[in-house]
């Protein structure tokens, strides 16, 4: 029994590749998002060889933008089994692969050639049989449209499900340091677990999105959350040589969580997500190697009123009110 981690876009798409042409008997598949063609034609590859394929795909976003629609017809046509994500959910977030109920994939990339080539993201390999069992009968569930119920004791993090009271206890049991990448931090819920972790000595370091990244209707609880942290001395960077799409928290350089799951109340309360806690030393090692890399090559997030003025004005008119920023801040041009 195994873990591995794939760091994106360092490892491109070759370990996952590799796993799907090396599949004996089955594939079961669950993604958001799911066009890069070098990853449709493997898994069409593997159907017409004899593999048992399964896939479901998120039939829309929120805003009724179904980016799923060629590639399921692609894979339709060629005989591969397609079916909507559970409708049970808003949207299903879930990135994962099981091979041959041996070999599951927990990740943070969606199978679109950006998140493959362009952007930093991560996928935990395991080969551990009662998280490959779990995801596995996680999968089933949905394709039979019938209740998931991991239980008290359940290995992996789910939502809906025990995401965030997994996520703040993560938090809270750090001694000395927490690492954070993730594209939105919305949860009052996980942004009081992180003041309080501050409030008793831990480090904190935070690799967010700029706030132009968000979406209007996220702007005032993404960017109040952020801007509470950098009040106590978070600090909160940006990346300068990638762009950030990762869902990753690490404590005490030792034990780390990946997955799908990103700081918002959508993600715990609406959403199929789903994540791993690892503390495999070769995994951790790797992880903060690369930490303290992007760290290196990201400068400090102008959450100022007059930084944020600067950014957004642009794109929102109404940022002063949205945001609460007063009259004396306003930049005149």
């Amino acid at each position: 029994m195994s873990r591995s981690i794939i760091v994106l876009p360092d490892d491109s798409a070759k370990p996952i590749l590799e796993a799907i042409a090396n599949a004996a008997k089955s594939i079961r598949i669950k993604m958001f998002i799911f066009s890069d063609p070098s990853l449709l034609q493997a898994v069409i590859t593997a159907q017409h060889r004899g593999v048992d394929v399964r896939i479901m795909l998120n039939p829309e976003r929120r805003d009724g933008e179904k980016e799923n629609h060629a590639s399921r017809k692609t894979l339709v046509e060629a005989g591969v089994h397609v079916i909507d994500s559970n409708p049970q959910f808003d949207l299903t977030h879930e990135k994962s692969m099981v091979i041959d109920d041996e070999t599951a994939f927990v990740q943070s990339l969606n199978w679109e050639t950006k998140n493959l080539t362009v952007t930093r993201d991560y996928a935990v390999v395991t080969s551990h049989k009662h998280e490959v069992e779990e995801v596995a009968q996680c999968f089933d569930a949905d394709w039979n449209r019938t209740k998931f119920n991991p239980g008290d004791h359940s290995h992996l993090i789910w939502c809906i499900g025990n995401g965030r009271q997994r996520i703040g206890q993560f938090i809270d049991q750090s001694k000395h340091s927490l690492w954070l990448q993730n594209e939105r931090y919305q949860d009052p819920v996980i942004i009081e677990h992180l003041i309080r972790a501050h409030g008793r000595g831990v480090k904190i370091h935070i690799m967010a999105r700029p706030p132009d990244k968000l979406k209007k209707a996220k702007l005032i609880e993404g960017v109040s959350g952020l801007r509470s942290l950098q009040d106590l001395g978070v600090k909160i960077h940006k990346l300068k040589h990638i762009k950030l799409h990762a869902k990753l928290l690490m404590a005490d350089d030792n034990l780390a969580i990946v997955g799908s799951i990103n700081l918002a109340p959508g993600s715990f309360d609406s959403r199929r997500e789903l994540a791993i806690q690892v503390s495999d030393e070769h995994i951790t090692r790797r992880i903060h190697k690369t930490l303290q890399e992007d760290w290196a090559n990201s400068h400090p997030l102008d959450l100022s009123d007059e930084g944020l003025m600067a950014e957004l004005k642009k794109d929102d008119p109404n940022v002063q009110e949205d945001l609460g920023i007063t009259a004396k801040h306003l930049i005149h041009k």
